[in-house]
C-alpha cells in the first residue's frame, strides 16, 4: 500500500502531503495523542472515507477505482466500533470474515468452516467460539475481531486502537500476536496507539503523526525515541 500526496480531514485538511509505503512483513505503529486524526487517517487508507486530494494505492490500483468487494478482499479492518448485536457468538462473528467470499446468501463452503476454525484456533479462542460476545472479556472480544480479520484473508490488516481498554497483559498479548501475523504470514500490519512502550517494544516501523504531518520513523524503536517530536518529549 502507498499514499502520493494524500490530504485527508473533513471540510478542511488535518495532514496533507502524506507519503507513505506500507510494507510487507510488517507490523507499522502510528503513534500519536488522543484526537489528533489517526482513526480519520486509518479509514481513508482502508477505503471508509474518501481522501481531500491525493491517492491511496494499493497493487498499481488506486483504492477509489476498486468496489467495496474487492477492497475488502485486499484490506481486513478492526475499528473500536462496539458490534450493534452483541447475542452473536465468536465463531458467528469470525464467519463474517468470509462474507467477502460467500455472496450475498453468505453460505459457507466446507473450506470457508475450515478458515473460520483455523483462525479461531490462531488466536487462542477456541473454548469460547461458542459463547456470545456479551458473554466474555475486553480481551477475549479483541481476539475475536482479530479472528475475523484473519479469516478475511487479506494482506493489509488496519487495527484502530486494537489495546484500548485492555489490561497491561491483554495488550502485550494483542500486540505480539499481530507481530506474529505480520512476521510469519506475510501480512502488512498497521495499527494506530498511543502506547509507546507497547509500540517499541513490538513494532517495526514507526509513523508519528503530530499537527499537520505525519513523520516516518524507521527501522528502529530507538529512532522513534530520539525523535524530536514535543508530544513525544511531553508524554515519556
Amino acid at each position: 500500500m502507498l499514499t502520493h500526496d494524500l490530504a485527508i480531514g473533513y471540510a478542511k485538511p488535518l495532514i496533507s502531503n502524506i507519503n507513505l509505503t506500507l510494507h510487507k512483513n510488517s507490523l507499522t505503529c502510528l503513534v500519536g495523542a488522543n484526537g489528533i486524526g489517526k482513526t480519520t487517517f486509518l479509514r481513508t487508507l482502508a477505503g471508509l472515507q474518501r481522501p481531500l486530494s491525493g491517492v491511496v494505492e494499493i497493487d498499481g490500483n488506486a483504492i477509489s477505482t476498486l468496489s467495496p468487494a474487492q477492497i475488502s478482499r485486499l484490506v481486513s479492518v478492526v475499528l473500536t466500533d462496539k458490534v450493534a448485536d452483541s447475542l452473536i457468538t465468536v465463531n458467528e462473528l469470525v464467519a463474517m470474515g468470509r462474507m467477502p467470499y460467500t455472496g450475498f446468501l453468505g453460505r459457507l463452503s466446507d473450506n470457508d468452516q475450515k478458515i473460520v476454525s483455523d483462525s479461531i484456533s490462531r488466536l487462542g479462542i477456541d473454548n469460547i467460539s461458542d459463547c456470545r460476545l456479551q458473554e466474555i472479556s475486553d480481551g477475549q472480544r479483541q481476539r475475536a475481531f482479530i479472528a475475523r480479520a484473519l479469516a478475511q484473508q487479506t494482506r493489509i490488516i488496519i487495527l484502530d486502537e486494537p489495546t484500548a481498554f485492555l489490561d497491561f497483559r491483554s495488550r502485550a498479548e494483542v500486540m505480539e500476536l499481530l507481530q506474529n501475523l505480520a512476521h510469519n504470514d506475510g501480512k502488512s500490519v498497521l495499527l494506530s496507539t498511543h502506547e509507546l512502550d507497547l509500540a517499541k517494544r513490538f513494532g517495526d516501523c514507526f509513523w508519528l503523526m503530530e499537527e499537520g504531518a505525519i513523520i516516518n520513523v524507521q527501522p528502529s524503536a530507538q529512532s522513534l525515541a530520539d525523535s524530536p517530536s514535543s508530544w513525544f518529549r511531553e508524554t515519556r
